[in-house]
């Protein structure tokens, strides 16, 4: 049985086949990002513009990659939220044209739902219960996946996301879109004990994560630095600012494993492929006996792939959209 994954929820253009719910025969992404880079951060207009111009061509080279034609599909699945709402919108319309002509189920899937379950793609044997840290450029998520794969919310972001926090100081610093990588890249060269960013909530009882004061901080002291005539080390900097990241998304993710008496961490989203957090998570998570995966760069980040592969579990059992569906911009992890 293949099905059709759609995924337009920000700015990647993706499209998968699946087949029986573990094998990708294709996963096709296509990146927006020499048209955000310029604006330091995604355009929702520029975005929604790009999914409607790339979608066709990026089903049309899912299906050539994966042998397969329309008529081999058992079902189209899509992201319906959350993300920006006329992104998401191009990916159900088109899913939705393609189900009525196909005369196939069409099946609405959670956007962080698809993140939590792409790990068990790659690593089959991974089993619930587990902790999940799901981290991407709009959520920053602890969740507990029971043995029966039920899936409850640990703690989440007060304020930015991690890969938010990342975007906007990269662009402070003038480093260039997306943050993340390039952030990660030069963190490799510098120094993160060379400056002392706080690690907010790092204390407190609750899981819950706050990345405004960091980026507050880091603001502040380039400001600073520059008032007293010192060049910074733009190096340190974001080793430092990376460091004050993972270090507390580390101490709750295991905190949380402990707490919960669960022995596997798994990693999801974009951010997931930070190497110091992938580097740290192993580490930290090793002196407790846990096991820590994640998956591949490409089903970290925005993908088909992951889409496809949840929607074999609401198969059988549905629920199915009709054509009178609509997105939900603010869908959470339930």
């Amino acid at each position: 049985m293949k099905i059709l994954g759609i995924e337009t929820s920000c700015d990647e253009t993706a499209a998968a086949v699946v087949e029986d719910g573990t094998k990708i025969l294709s996963n096709v992404i296509a990146s927006q990002t020499e048209f955000h880079e310029k604006y330091g951060g995604v355009v929702p207009e520029i975005a929604s513009r790009k999914h409607l111009e790339l979608l066709d061509s990026v089903i049309d080279e899912a299906l050539n990659k994966a042998d397969t034609r329309l008529e081999d599909l058992s079902a189209v699945a899509v992201t319906i939220g959350p993300g920006l709402v006329g992104a998401l919108l191009i990916g159900l319309a088109s899913a939705k044209a393609l189900s009525y002509v196909l005369e196939i189920p069409l099946i609405g899937i959670n956007h962080l739902e698809a993140h939590l379950n792409a790990g068990f793609l790659e690593h089959p044997q991974v089993r619930p219960p587990l902790v999940s840290l799901i981290v991407s450029g709009g959520h920053t998520i602890l969740a507990l996946m029971d043995k029966d794969m039920k899936t409850e919310v640990l703690g989440s972001t007060l304020d930015d996301a991690a890969g938010e926090a990342f975007d906007k100081i990269a662009r402070y610093l003038e480093l260039g879109y997306p943050g993340g990588p390039v952030i990660d890249t030069l963190a490799k060269e510098g120094d993160e004990k060379a400056i002392a960013f706080p690690r907010a909530m790092m204390d407190k009882k609750t899981y819950d994560f706050s990345l405004s004061g960091l980026k507050t901080a880091v603001i502040n002291y380039m400001k600073n630095a520059k008032k007293e005539g010192r060049e910074p080390d733009v190096k340190d900097v974001a080793a430092a600012f990376q460091a004050a990241i993972v270090d507390v998304q580390v101490a709750k993710t295991v905190k949380a494993a402990c707490e919960k008496g669960v022995k596997t961490i798994l990693l999801a989203g974009g951010v997931a492929a930070n190497s110091s957090l992938k580097k740290k998570m192993a580490e930290k998570a090793s002196e407790y006996i846990i096991d820590v995966f994640y998956p591949s760069s490409e089903l970290c980040t925005d993908n088909g792939a992951m889409i496809a592969a949840l929607a074999f579990k609401y198969y059988d059992k549905g629920p199915y959209l009709d054509l009178n569906a609509n997105v939900n911009e603010n869908l959470f992890l339930a």
